[in-house]
């Protein structure tokens, strides 16, 4: 073959991600996985049998349609107006996709021309820089500070240039915990309405809140006819293997994101899908209790971290606690941390440094996840003191 390299060089440096590679490593030594953003249980056995059921009676075992079956389109519309009183159509408004991941491809492969800048909060998740790649647009990132992960308004307003198409945003915000207010949000809209950007928001932690609340960006004035909506099931019922997530907006944004997303995975999920229609229209209890139950792992683990030497960064939301490793590991940085803690305290975390496109900027903050059962926080707490 000729010297022409094989990978697009649009994905130059988004190789292997760091939780396969993680979650790899706690294979191979048998550690503790605190590093990816999985649950050890899995969520409301009604559910599971609601699933069960679907398959038995036939239902989602062939093609679903393209926007997804009727029942959950319909519960997703329910679903927002309940929470948040907004009021879409099922049929032109709301797109089923495989999971918020491949709804946030579809979006930047429809809304972006090469060339387009897309302004996101840095650290970010990492499909978001490989998404902005594959649409050939330009990442501009804002970076989120500890200790409280504030955005600088100012420092927005600023990077909007000409060439700015659209705002990727995130909010419980993935790995920092933070939570938009709604000051922050109302901000974001006028500007985005005052220089004309379309807003993708990234909205998967919604129902994690533990200190402030959920504001969908969509619900702001203005921001009707430029926001694209994201959000799935997996975080919320903890069946993150089912990748049933959904775009809500705009007629017009959603069939611009339907366009893309039908050549990616074209439908998925099927018969889960029936089943996520059953979990939105659980009672409020659960969402309570949800909540709650997540409130007092992330307090348990963030004792456990305190206890071994971290500097812990207290989320608002998401599960997820960022935290800094210069006092406890002055002479490493994250990534090399997180390559050594499997080996000498049996647990994975994740270091943010690989979110930023600056990696100084997280250089010594490592990211631990506490949706895992108690028992294992607790086991994890105590290895880590060893330290």
């Amino acid at each position: 073959m000729s010297g022409r390299p094989l990978l697009n060089r649009r994905l130059d440096g988004l190789g292997t991600t760091i939780f396969a590679e993680m979650s790899a490593l706690a294979v191979a030594t048998g550690a503790i996985n605190l590093g990816q953003g999985f649950p050890d249980t899995d969520g409301p056995e009604a559910i599971r049998e609601a699933a069960v059921r679907a398959l038995r009676d036939g239902r989602g075992n062939q093609y679903p349609p393209g926007m997804g079956v009727p029942e959950l389109r319909t519960a997703i519309v329910d679903h927002q107006r309940r929470f948040y009183g907004l009021d879409f159509d099922p049929d032109t408004e709301v797109l089923v996709t495989a999971g918020a991941t491949e709804a946030i491809a579809a979006a930047m492969l429809a809304l972006l021309e090469p060339g387009d800048e897309v302004i996101a909060f840095e650290p970010f998740y990492d499909s978001y820089a490989a998404s902005i790649a594959m649409a050939g647009g330009v990442r501009v990132p804002l970076t989120l500070r500890a200790p409280d992960f504030r955005p600088d308004l100012d420092a927005l307003r600023a990077a909007v240039t000409p060439r700015t198409r659209l705002l990727l945003l995130n909010s419980p915000h993935n790995p920092t915990g933070m939570v938009l207010t709604r000051d922050e949000l109302t901000a974001i809209a006028e500007l985005a309405v005052e220089r004309d950007l379309l807003v993708v928001t990234d909205e998967v932690y919604e129902h994690l809140v533990f200190d402030g609340e959920h504001i969908p960006l969509i619900s702001l004035p203005g921001m009707s006819d430029r926001t694209v909506s994201i959000s799935s099931a997996g975080k919320t019922f903890s069946f993150t293997g089912w990748k049933v997530g959904w775009v809500t907006g705009s007629a017009e944004l959603v069939a611009a994101v339907r366009t893309t997303k039908q050549f990616l995975t074209y439908v998925a999920s099927g018969p889960f899908q029936y089943a996520v229609a059953e979990a939105l229209a659980l009672p409020g209890a659960y969402y309570d209790d949800f909540r709650e139950d997540l409130r007092e792992k992330r307090d348990l683990l963030a004792a456990g971290l305190r206890d071994a030497g971290f500097q812990v960064h207290a989320p608002q939301g998401t599960y997820f606690i960022t935290t800094d490793i210069a006092a406890l590991a002055p002479d490493l940085d994250a990534l090399t941390f997180c390559r050594a803690l499997p080996h000498q305290a049996g647990v994975v975390a994740v270091p943010n440094s690989v979110f930023h496109d600056h990696p100084s900027a997280g250089r010594t903050q490592v990211r631990f996840a506490f949706c895992k059962r108690k028992t294992v926080l607790a086991e994890a707490s105590e290895r880590l003191r060893r330290l």
